[in-house]
């Protein structure tokens, strides 16, 4: 009896050799050195919209940017969000881990800006990526881009980029911050070799002027890693939220854009051999 307790004793303190290994190696543990935890809003599984295939979606809570159609607005605090285990998060990917990858999907982490979080961010794209074998990706602004180390960048598959503006004052009259920052993001991750998809929204009398589109259809085309861009039509799915957070939503009277104007949008981009959809 005495030889089968020391046995398991041994076998429990060689799973816990194993996972204090496997903890040190993530981004998190090396600078925190304990278990990474942060403000999540929610998960949820998405289809077609946050990557390739279906993913397993984990949104942060905090962002810095205020943009006036932003459809969760809820996520702008960090307070507002759940504090969260890392290990918790990882726990409920890994449920459909099988069927994502059945799929050709993958993992992303969004926000929110997830990089307001990076440490907790770079957690997790470790462990979905290393441990759970997903294709990942990083949904960001990018005006947080200089506090993603190279180390969460390599971790990361695929950039979902968001550009809102070429015009600079456009840009800050929608997110209420500078666009540089974002432009600096989006040449670095040419140097490290990092897939992009760019999303623009396409807001009528916002950011639909002929070259405002051309300007960010431009940048892009330069940068010679941006396998697709999304031109998404804004729309009001989100007013409630502001409504019920007391908040003004000052896009209220502003239409959908029409069918021909995003066709017409997209053709910019393809004009610059982009795939545009």
């Amino acid at each position: 009896m005495t030889a089968l307790i020391g046995s398991g004793t041994d076998r429990d303190t060689t799973r816990a050799g194993a996972r204090t290994a496997t903890r040190a190696a993530t981004p998190a543990a090396a600078v925190t050195r304990r278990p990474s935890e942060g403000s999540v809003h929610s998960w949820d599984l998405s289809t077609g919209v946050d990557g390739p295939g279906t993913r397993f979606v984990t949104f942060l809570s905090g962002c810095p940017l205020t943009c006036l159609y932003c459809h969760n607005p809820d996520t702008w605090r960090m307070r507002a969000g759940r504090r969260t285990s890392a290990d918790d998060v990882i726990a409920e990917a890994a449920k459909c881990r099988r069927f994502i990858a059945a799929s050709g999907g993958g993992a992303t982490v969004s926000g929110g800006e997830p990089l307001l979080q990076p440490v907790f961010a770079g957690e997790l794209l470790h462990r979905m990526k290393h441990e759970l074998g997903l294709h990942t990706a990083l949904d960001t602004s990018g005006f947080l881009g200089a506090r993603a180390t190279d180390a969460l960048l390599r971790d990361v598959d695929l950039v979902l980029l968001d550009v809102k503006s070429w015009d600079r004052e456009t840009y800050r009259k929608v997110t209420g911050r500078p666009l540089a920052p974002t432009l600096d993001f989006a040449r670095r991750l040419v140097d490290l070799g990092k897939e992009v998809h760019l999303r623009f929204v396409l807001v009528p009398g916002l950011t639909d002027a002929r070259e405002n589109v051309e300007g960010v259809a431009a940048f892009a085309g330069s940068l010679g890693n941006v396998s697709r861009v999304d031109v998404l039509p804004f729309h009001k799915l989100g007013e409630a939220k502001w409504q019920a957070l007391g908040m003004d939503f000052t896009l209220h009277g502003t239409p959908s854009p029409t069918a021909e104007q995003t066709a017409e949008a997209r053709a910019v981009f393809e004009a610059r051999g982009l795939t545009a959809v």
